[in-house]
């Protein structure tokens, strides 16, 4: 791959990809637009490389998954050596670092609400289903695909789609009936 085409191929996923990375980095923008920028800077200056054995969008997932583990690594190294505990306020995902809506204020605020009900439901799902299902629906990858980004099998890809889309729709189907409810 030409490094006109690697630049063409990052500009067209760079929305996507930093979607992903948000969800690697517990919804921290700050956090998943650093991951990002190593990441792709990872990809333009060679130290990780597309051979061609899967997608580039593939490839660049798990790029991205990766640079989110070393930061996470170096991190906790770094407080264990500080002796500084992590706080939990750091590992909680943020619902208002989710992206926003557009459009009339009424429409931005009940976008603002079901982004804000689908990031929650997403949170209470175990990591690898919440993994496998943001690469299927945010990062458009196949199941998989998905199976290799994430480092599993394909069957337990497939098993971890599944019960993870069943329980989001409880989840989902949960909060629904306590707004109905309340409101």
């Amino acid at each position: 791959m030409t490094r006109a085409e690697l630049e063409q191929e990052l500009r067209s996923m760079l929305a996507v990809g930093r979607g992903w990375a948000l969800a690697q980095s517990n919804w921290n923008a700050t956090e998943a637009d650093d991951v990002l920028q190593a990441s792709v800077l990872k990809l333009l200056d060679g130290r990780a490389r597309f051979d061609g054995r899967s997608s580039f969008r593939t490839f660049a997932f798990g790029v991205i998954r990766q640079t989110a583990r070393e930061r996470r690594r170096r991190a906790l190294v770094r407080s264990l050596i500080l002796l500084r505990p992590i706080a939990r306020d750091e590992l909680a995902p943020r619902a208002g670092d989710a992206s926003r809506g557009s459009g009339a204020p009424d429409a931005r605020l009940e976008h603002s609400r079901e982004s804000a009900r689908l990031v929650a439901a997403l949170a209470q799902l175990p990591g690898r289903q919440r993994e496998i299902l943001h690469l299927v629906f945010y990062g458009e990858l196949t199941i998989e695909e998905s199976a290799r980004v994430a480092g599993v099998a394909l069957g337990t890809a497939r098993t971890h789609y599944a019960r993870g889309k069943q329980k989001l729709r409880e989840l989902l189907g949960d909060l629904a009936s306590d707004r109905d409810a309340n409101g």
